[in-house]
């Protein structure tokens, strides 16, 4: 059985998103069901971090239309990240409990999800509860010291 395979123009022609010319849009989208970052964003399947992060019990889940959630865009106003499925595929949530404030919502997607970026292309989420954060790295020389990617 041969499954289909998702491209950058496939995404770019369902939604409008754009993306940079250096780009090879008629490859296909690696999709994944654990951690995975891209640039200054990490996904990381819920279940690895339930014990740090939380859907809060009042939390409003709003479908993620087929144009995208755009979840965050880069430093000084940069290239966004945003987050798209085919319709009815997935819900966020931005209303999370997460004592580090790294993460940016939830994602339950019921069918593959994607992450697009201009600069970085396209990564694929394969269905599950996923938690988008910010990255982090240390900063400088002072070990407890962190500070965020910026993309």
């Amino acid at each position: 059985m041969r499954m289909k395979t998702t491209t950058l123009a496939d995404i770019k022609r369902e939604t409008g998103l754009e993306v940079l010319d250096h780009l090879e849009i008629e490859v296909a989208i690696p999709v994944l069901g654990g951690v995975q970052a891209q640039g200054d964003l990490i996904v990381i399947p819920l279940a690895l971090v339930e014990d740090e992060v939380s859907v809060v019990a009042w939390a409003r889940w709003r479908s993620v239309p087929r144009a995208g959630i755009e979840l965050l865009r880069g430093a000084a106003g940069g290239n966004p990240h945003t987050l798209v499925t085919e319709p009815g595929g997935g819900r966020w949530t931005v209303e999370v409990r997460d004592p580090v404030g790294l993460a940016l919502g939830v994602l339950h997607c019921t069918t593959t999800a994607y992450l697009i970026h201009p600069e970085h292309g396209g990564s694929g989420i394969a269905a599950g509860r996923y938690v988008i954060r910010r990255q982090r790295e240390q900063g400088g020389w002072q070990r407890d010291s962190f500070q965020l990617i910026a993309d």
